[in-house]
């Protein structure tokens, strides 16, 4: 079985480099053969249910080590988010998106994501409600993935 586990840790910076609790619970990520996913608010680690349950003390510890003051961890189980259904405005913008990228968001790659992301901010899709747990459904992501995408650089 797949497993998900959605971690943050603070203190958060908003500019700049990571922080060192950041970065070094990334590494551990990594260094467990898990497939990381890290942004600024947050890091997504996946993989198998056993790999990944094996790693989070190691994530947690090297976290606390770099100086983390909190290790906030959420896990799920399965491929992806449970689907949301989108109100119809959203509905229309995701389908206007998946129209100009010849696809639906899950199944793009993750820089076809990415783009998708940017597309629907553009179009003003974030501010309407549940926007960003409707669109991490449709691509089948989490929603500190959403989130990484929309702080990344353009």
């Amino acid at each position: 079985m797949e497993l998900r586990a959605e971690f943050t840790t603070e203190p958060f910076r908003g500019e700049g480099e990571p922080p060192e609790h950041a970065v070094r619970a990334r590494e551990a990520a990594v260094k467990a053969g898990l497939t990381v996913d890290f942004g600024p608010l947050g890091t997504t680690a996946s993989g198998d249910s056993e790999a990944l349950l094996d790693a989070l003390p190691a994530i947690a510890r090297a976290a606390l080590d770099g100086g983390a003051t909190r290790f906030t961890l959420q896990l799920s189980a399965g491929d992806g988010p449970p689907f949301v259904e989108p109100a119809p405005q959203l509905a229309r913008l995701i389908r206007e998106v998946e129209a100009l990228l010849g696809s639906p968001l899950a199944d793009l790659d993750r820089a076809g994501k990415q783009r998708a992301v940017r597309l629907l901010e553009e179009r003003g899709a974030f501010a309407l409600r549940k926007a960003v747990v409707t669109i991490a459904s449709a691509l089948g992501v989490t929603r500190f993935t959403v989130y990484n995408y929309l702080n990344r650089e353009h």
